[in-house]
């Protein structure tokens, strides 16, 4: 390449490069027109803004301070500035306005100090003499703003809406704003809680419900435009608690509802409920009649009794009717009592509301016999209270009771035994006319005495022993069931009487003490107890007299009977004198027996015989009677029969004593049957006892002679001491058992000796058993 070529291309390169230089230049330029362009338009806005932002603070009545370094500076709202200053009592500047906020309250100065220094935003409200001034500040950069405005007139007492928000905040219930479809919009911190929401705002708290029925109770509120109120029980942190619910239309729209816990007033409420209900239930199960009457004087309440004692209908009493109906109604039944002025009587009934003070009790005197007893009392509730009791009974108890205290004070007063009785608290209640001749105190003396002490006093000159006094004392007052136990004894008073003292316990608690003078009586008991003893010498002697002298009789009898036997055996007698010998022999063996008779009726009344016991069969204890018997039968022409019961059996017995009580009936009835006639024997068994019969068909027994048949020394008119029928008596009481007698004159005689069938020593006759 040549160096023209050369030339040609760096010039033709140096245009390119300028024509370059030439374009981006032009680049440049209108690249710096548009922004130029654009930071015009910039700047037109924000002064276009800055005065739409102070036309905006003067329209609001605010004003704008900007603080920068400690220096501050109105941005805009000089008349409201004017305005904070007039309220806060300062001049109308900056400073003295910002001053004064901080010395109104140290609080406000400490937040305006983190404002300036930290860029803490603030709120609050500061009071001067002239009225209130309303300040926020917040920070942007390292400028701070402050933004005031004055509250004067009737928005004077009004606080901020931060203010009023923590206001509501501090409510323990929950509170909330919402919308015409019930959804919250805003709700304080007890609210968020509740509902589990994050935030206070509309968007946390969306689809948050606190009660579907308070959602429902908004809507309704904000349809009809008035406040509405409803009484909830809800659950709230595991507790279900009572909450009144008012829902208030708001200005402006929405709705506010606020919470007031009433739990404890609705549970002290349905406490009381309760109370009443049950109050009424037990006044239902009470005897006496009650009923309520309230201020306006209208049955408020009556149990059922009231209704039954005074035979009114229900249905009309739960008309509630005014007392002065009940009375008429009373009235025309003839269920009051009987007044010649009904009217009077009736206004003073009545006017008994008017007086609060306590009113005495009443008697009403019923028609029908009836007597009742009125109690009148203040209502608390207002209006009174009546009662009535039905004490008819009552009075005729105390009537009874009364009559029944004369009757034993007439009693006691009979008694020649002096009687006290004292009650549980030592007072005298009862006593005779003996108990003061015995002591020698007069009636006036023991009614001032009262209690045992004061009788002791009076009775102590008579009787000094005071250890004994203390003991009866102990009797009549310690409660100890050992010391009310019954006790008796003996004493001796100061002038020698014996005194014989008894205390008994009573059933109301009460102790009744007993004096008698027995100071005759044992001098009696030891007169007979001297005589007895001489009696019991003089029986024992009499015993052995007639023990010694059967015992001499039975010797010389023995030796009689023994040789009138050889005698009648004898040959060489003549029949007459064979006649003697056996009239000899008979007499002997007669007073034999008679000896024997007397010997064993006096061992039975000294309690020395006794009985030998066995069985015995009955059937060979009658037939061993008639064998003994009947040569006797035949001398006198007597049929002499045993008519003894198969299924007898045996007996038990002393076969001697009862073969002994068999010969005597035997005898007895042999001598009362006359020639031709019929003695019969016969047993039976009934009723767990044997009875033994011997019947004859002589001439009885005459009805006054029966009563003393069995008598000692009765019937002597055939000879002999008349000890056999009561020896028969005797013998069979012995056994246990008894003897009776059936007779008729002129028609024969039956004895019946009724024997158990197991041998009881000592028995009685059963009509004659104690």
């Amino acid at each position: 390449m040549t160096s023209y070529d050369l030339i040609l291309a760096a010039a033709a390169g140096a245009v390119c490069l300028a024509i370059c230089v030439t374009l981006w230049s032009l680049g440049q330029r209108r690249s710096f027109e548009a922004r130029i362009a654009a930071l015009k338009a910039r700047l037109a806005q924000q002064a276009g803004g800055a005065s739409g932002v102070q036309a905006w603070a003067e329209a609001f009545d605010t004003a704008v301070i900007e603080v920068e370094g400690g220096q501050a500076g109105l941005v805009s709202g000089v008349e409201s500035l004017a305005a904070c200053a007039q309220a806060l009592g300062v001049a109308a500047e900056v400073n003295a306005v910002v001053a004064a906020l901080g010395q109104a309250d140290p609080d406000h100065a400490q937040k305006l100090t983190a404002l300036f220094e930290r860029g803490d935003a603030c709120v609050f409200e500061t009071r001067g003499p002239n009225g209130s001034v309303s300040v926020e500040g917040r920070a942007a950069g390292a400028l701070a703003w402050l933004r005031m405005s004055a509250v004067t007139g009737e928005d004077s007492g009004l606080p901020s809406a931060a203010r009023f928000a923590a206001l509501i905040d501090s409510v323990v219930e929950p509170a909330w704003v919402a919308g015409a479809d019930g959804q919250a919009v805003w709700g304080n911190e007890a609210f968020i809680r509740a509902v589990g929401a994050t935030a206070s705002t509309a968007a946390a708290l969306a689809g948050k419900s606190f009660d579907r029925a308070a959602d429902a109770l908004v809507v309704e509120a904000a349809e009809t435009g008035e406040r509405r109120e409803a009484l909830r029980w809800i659950n709230l942190e595991g507790r279900r608690r009572a909450f009144r619910l008012s829902a208030q239309p708001l200005d402006g729209g929405g709705v506010g509802v606020f919470c007031a816990d009433v739990t404890e007033i609705e549970d002290v409420r349905d406490a009381f409920r309760k109370h009443v209900e049950a109050h009424d239930e037990t006044l239902n199960h009470i005897a006496e009649a009650v009923a309520i009457f309230s201020q306006t004087r209208r049955l408020s309440y009556h149990n059922t009794a009231f209704a039954e004692l005074w035979g009114l209908e229900r249905a009309w009493l739960d008309e509630r009717p005014t007392h002065g109906e009940v009375l008429d109604r009373l009235r025309q039944r003839r269920r009051l009592p009987e007044t010649i002025d009904y009217a009077g009587w009736k206004a003073a009934e009545l006017a008994r509301y008017e007086d609060l003070s306590p009113q005495a009790d009443d008697l009403w005197h019923l028609p029908d016999g009836r007597t009742l007893k009125v109690v009148r009392q203040p209502h608390p509730l207002g209006g009174m209270l009546l009662i009535y009791s039905d004490i008819t009974g009552e009075l005729k108890l105390k009537a009874q009771y009364n009559a029944l205290i004369q009757v034993q004070q007439a009693t006691l007063d009979k008694l020649n035994d002096a009687v006290a009785v004292f009650g549980s608290d030592g007072r005298l209640r009862l006593h005779n006319e003996a108990f003061e001749t015995f002591w020698n105190v007069s009636p006036h003396t023991l009614e001032a005495a009262g209690d045992f002490e004061g009788v002791v006093e009076l009775c102590v000159p008579r009787l000094h022993d005071l250890a004994f006094w203390r003991e009866l004392k102990g009797r009549v007052a310690d409660p100890d069931p050992q010391m009310r136990a019954p006790t008796s004894g003996e004493v001796r008073t100061s002038d020698d009487r014996i005194v014989v003292y008894q205390s008994r316990p009573l059933p109301d608690g009460a102790t009744l003490i007993a004096f008698a003078d027995v100071t005759d009586t044992r001098d009696l008991q030891s007169a007979l107890a001297d005589r007895s003893a001489a009696l019991a010498e003089a029986e024992r002697l009499k015993r052995d007299f007639v023990g010694n002298v059967s015992y001499e009789l039975r010797t010389p009898l023995t030796t009689i009977i023994g040789y009138s036997e050889l005698l009648e055996r004898a040959d060489g007698i003549s029949e007459r004198g064979r006649n003697h010998v056996a009239a000899v022999r008979a007499a002997a063996t007669q007073l034999a027996r008679s000896i024997d008779d007397v010997l064993d009726m006096a061992q039975i009344d000294a309690g020395e015989m006794a009985l030998e016991i066995e069985d015995i069969r009955v059937a060979d204890l009658l037939l061993n009677a008639q064998e003994r018997a009947l040569k006797d039968a035949q001398l006198g022409a007597v049929t002499l029969a045993v008519e003894c019961e198969e299924d007898v059996g045996l007996i038990r017995g002393d076969g001697k004593r009862l073969a002994q009580t068999l010969d005597h009936l035997v005898e007895n009835a042999l001598r009362q049957t006359p020639p031709g006639g019929r003695v019969t024997l016969q047993a039976r068994r009934a009723l767990g006892e044997v009875r033994l019969d011997v019947s004859d068909t002589g001439r009885g027994v005459p009805f006054h002679v029966q009563a003393h048949i069995f008598d000692r020394f009765v019937g002597r008119d055939r000879g002999g001491p008349g000890l056999g029928l009561a020896l028969v008596k005797a013998l069979v009481e012995l056994h246990g058992g008894w003897v009776a007698l059936e007779s008729e004159p002129g028609a024969g005689s039956t004895f019946t000796c009724h024997l158990p069938e197991t041998q009881q020593p000592g028995a009685m006759q059963p009509e004659l058993g104690f």
